[in-house]
């Protein structure tokens, strides 16, 4: 067997074939000279039959020497043809190997070649899908980040909490891919929880619901202050789970406290219809970042408040605001219950202010809501109260004062303004002013209803030309 392989040649090499195959081949100029020899020599000489024996070998070995060159150029086209069909794309194709020769190592070396390009290609989609992976993380985040800024601007600037609040569930809910999102803060002097703001389908059943220590569904989150996670993996109680979908319409939930200065004041939860949703870490976290931004709303909105107490004054003119004036036509009233005397209050507002503003610009206008605030603060006692209440409105709180007495003076307030502004050369520049008078506890029993009233009357003497100081009875 060893001598039978030896001598085979499909064991040897391309080089060795080529070789045999050349010498094969070099028969050929010698059965040429066999030729000549038998038809110009031999005729003359006589056929000898070693001749003939050698013509016949000599045809033999040349076409034993064609068969290996056409084998040898069938195995070159054929790996030749695999190699264009793997150049073309097709890295899954491998090439056939017949005999271990150089033609064989190259078909090996092809095939070593696809597998390591596939395993690059499958290491490429790999690093491909990680870094869209990535992409969308980022992605995630700068629209986390660029919705956090936007609350911090609207915070900022002072706008309202309710506006604050509303944008922050709907970006919580979009965010969070969710089918509805929920925030409830607590009730002032109470251990009661109400809906503040809901976002998303099958909401609106939300509005009257209200959450205590008592309730099956937060008890745990109110207690301890730990996520209440209902998915896939975090399951709840039958009954629990059912109280749950009977007042959210919602199979799954995420809610996290909302602290402030170390107390709870909030919940804010996103949900879905789904039951297969499973909340990760990255959810928890999405949803802290908002609890943290609700927070500082909050008490955003508490320190305004506070400071909108604390300030009683009006910058421009130095009358009392607004908050002041209500606050002190509240305890007047009171106190004016307790000892059954009248209390009055007057509302002014100047005529065609709009107008003035328009013509003569910000400055001018200014300066006239001075001289109208100063004229009407001389007139008053230091026991009365005068107040700015809004652009060109005043208001004044007159104890111990009936509606005639009030009407007596705002009258007495409207002549000396005109008469002031009459002066002006400009025609427009001549301001007047018109007002409404009520009494406690005639036109009301607290300070809303008397605001009310005068207000009221005030519109009143509007309508009648202006100028004029309107009373209701």
């Amino acid at each position: 067997m060893a001598k039978q392989r030896n001598l085979s040649l499909t064991s040897r090499g391309l080089k060795y074939k080529l070789n045999i195959a050349f010498y094969l081949m070099s028969v050929l100029p010698l059965l040429v000279c066999i030729y000549l020899v038998s038809n110009y020599v031999l005729p003359n000489v006589g056929l000898k039959v070693d001749i003939a024996v050698a013509i016949l070998i000599s045809v033999f070995i040349a076409l034993i020497g064609f068969c290996v060159i056409k084998e040898v150029f069938n195995r070159i086209v054929s790996v030749s043809t695999e190699a264009k069909r793997i150049v073309a794309g097709d890295i899954n194709h491998k090439v056939e190997i017949g005999y271990k020769d150089e033609i064989g190592d190259l078909g090996e070396a092809l095939n070593q070649l696809t597998q390591r390009i596939r395993g690059n290609m499958e290491e490429l989609k790999g690093y491909s899908e990680k870094s869209t992976e990535i992409d969308l993380k980022i992605h995630k985040r700068i629209l986390i980040l660029s919705n956090l800024l936007q609350i911090s601007s609207l915070i900022s600037h002072g706008d309202k909490l309710e506006n604050i609040l509303k944008f922050t569930i709907e970006k919580s809910r979009a965010l969070a891919n969710s089918d509805a999102a929920y925030l409830f803060i607590k009730d002032e002097d109470s251990d009661t929880f109400s809906l503040k703001v809901k976002d998303g389908i099958n909401s609106e059943h939300l509005l009257q619901l209200k959450l205590n220590r008592d309730d099956k569904v937060f008890n745990k989150l109110i207690e301890t202050n730990h996520p209440l996670i209902l998915d896939k993996e975090n399951a709840l109680t039958s009954d629990i789970k059912n109280t749950f979908y009977e007042n959210f319409q919602l199979k799954s939930t995420l809610a996290l406290p909302i602290h402030l200065r170390g107390n709870l004041i909030g919940i804010l939860g996103i949900g879905n219809r789904s039951e297969s949703i499973l909340y990760g870490k990255d959810d928890r976290e999405l949803l802290g970042l908002f609890t943290k931004q609700i927070a500082i709303a909050v008490e955003n909105d508490i320190l305004l408040q506070r400071l909108k107490e604390l300030e009683i004054r009006d910058a421009l003119t130095g009358l009392y605001n607004e908050s002041f004036i209500r606050n002190r036509l509240e305890e007047e009233i009171k106190r004016a219950i307790i000892y059954r005397r009248p209390c009055a209050f007057i509302l002014l507002n100047i005529d065609n202010f709009q107008r003035f503003h328009e013509n003569f610009g910000l400055l001018q206008a200014e300066v006239t809501l001075k001289k109208v605030a100063s004229s009407i603060r001389d007139s008053f006692t230091e026991v009365d109260r005068v107040a700015r209440v809004s652009d060109n409105e005043f208001a004044v709180v007159l104890p111990e004062r009936n509606k005639r007495q009030a009407q007596k003076l705002a009258e007495e307030i409207r002549k000396k303004i005109e008469f002031t502004f009459s002066k002006e050369r400009d025609v427009f520049k001549r301001l007047t002013v018109s007002g409404g008078v009520s009494e406690n506890p005639l036109d009301g029993v607290n300070a809303e209803e008397l605001i009310t009233k005068a207000k009221r009357a005030l519109n009143f003497a509007k309508t009648q030309g202006k100028n004029r100081i309107g009373i209701l009875l």
